[in-house]
């Protein structure tokens, strides 16, 4: 997943792949550009959809559960667990990575049988809003969706 974005004054390669949670080689290769020197103010180019959009990371501790961490963060343990393709009862391992979802935002783990009417109901917004707070929706089971509260 892309985005565009429009190379600011005081840009740098490594300011926007930092924005954009990757690194300047992923940039510049998406982008087919070859020489940092060719990025210019003004100038249109492909970035890497963020997940830090809605998400923040978390690195796992030594002693931690969904539990403990769900509690830190005030969210939902089993949000929290499907959220990261987890199970309540899973194990999580040290140094491991999740994604803690960021406050201002209203989450949705799509289950079978929802429609487009059911989930826009459901976060009380229009089925447009709903299509253009999320870029692709299957509405299979077990996607997230995300609306701006």
């Amino acid at each position: 997943m892309y985005d565009k974005y429009r190379i600011k004054p005081n840009d740098n390669l490594k300011s926007i792949a930092d924005q954009f949670n990757t690194k300047p080689e992923v940039i510049m290769d998406i982008n087919n550009i070859f020489f940092a020197d060719e990025f210019r103010v003004g100038m249109d180019i492909i970035v890497p959809k963020s997940k830090e959009q809605y998400f923040n990371t978390y690195t796992i501790e030594a002693g931690d559960s969904l539990y403990k961490i769900a509690q830190k963060y005030n969210i939902n343990p089993t949000l929290l667990a499907s959220l990261n393709g987890l199970n309540m009862d899973d194990y999580i391992y040290p140094n491991q990575e999740i994604l803690i979802p960021k406050s201002g935002y209203s989450y949705y783990i799509t289950a079978e049988g929802d429609t487009l009417d059911t989930v826009a109901n459901m976060f009380k917004i229009s089925k447009l809003d709903l299509l253009n707070q999320n870029e692709t929706i299957y509405l299979l089971k077990d996607q997230v969706l995300v609306t701006k509260r």
